[in-house]
């Protein structure tokens, strides 16, 4: 039976995997480092400074710490000017993430840092409904390492245990994930599976495992979690 629920961040909360296109194309620009739809898209679940240092080693050159940092800051500052007027929330998951948390523990699984997560949820006082965020922190593997579901789930744990609560096992938790490095994250940590085509299509979420597709969270809530996860693993 599902008793938790880990989102990721971009493509799942905020449907936003289009604009950090053209918000990493202008930053790189600026240091004459082209970007590709199809390199960004072929990095997905990498963190920013993964993505950064594999940008420059496609065009052979490396990247010195400070560079890389304002690569990244001027990146974050790019989108944030884009979302600023209104944020591109998925269809259907603000709605989801409060009708889920009266039935499940909720969690934040991002290779995305922490303040840009932070920046997101806290204008529409979000971040309360999560017990737990996991982001991109050094010495952290990214995605399709399964280390941040597995960490997510320790952390929760560590909360049950200070409840008075029993843990949690892996197979009790649905993931939900836009990209295949994601499903295969949490795939390797043990834990169901909900692909939603907000960023790739639905092939590409089944061939790297996903245990269900569905095309927007607007159609679903916790009868339909229920349904279909509870029993199948």
């Amino acid at each position: 039976m599902i008793q938790a629920i880990f989102f990721d961040f971009n493509g799942v909360i905020i449907d936003d995997e289009r604009i950090h296109v053209r918000t990493y194309r202008e930053a790189l620009q600026e240091y004459n480092v082209e970007l590709k739809d199809e390199d960004y898209f072929a990095s997905l679940g990498m963190n920013d400074v993964a993505f950064t240092r594999a940008a420059f080693t496609r065009v052979g050159r490396s990247v010195d710490d400070d560079t890389m940092r304002a690569i990244i800051d001027r990146e974050h500052a790019l989108h944030r000017s884009i979302i600023e007027a209104e944020v591109p929330f998925a269809p259907g998951v603000v709605t989801f993430i409060k009708e889920a948390s009266r039935k499940f523990d909720l969690g934040i699984v991002s290779m995305a840092e922490l303040s840009e997560i932070e920046h997101v949820l806290n204008k529409p006082n979000l971040l309360s409904y999560f017990s737990v965020i996991v982001s991109a922190r050094p010495g952290l593997n990214h995605k399709p390492a399964p280390d941040c579901y597995r960490s997510a789930l320790d952390d929760l744990n560590a909360k049950h245990g200070a409840d008075h609560k029993l843990p949690l096992l892996p197979a009790e938790c649905l993931v939900i994930e836009d990209s295949p490095p994601g499903i295969e994250a949490a795939r390797a940590a043990g834990m169901c599976t909900l692909g939603v085509t907000n960023t790739v299509a639905e092939p590409l979420l089944r061939t790297a495992g996903a245990d269900v597709v569905t095309a927007s969270l607007a159609d679903w809530n916790t009868d339909a979690i229920r349904l279909l996860f509870d029993g199948s693993h």
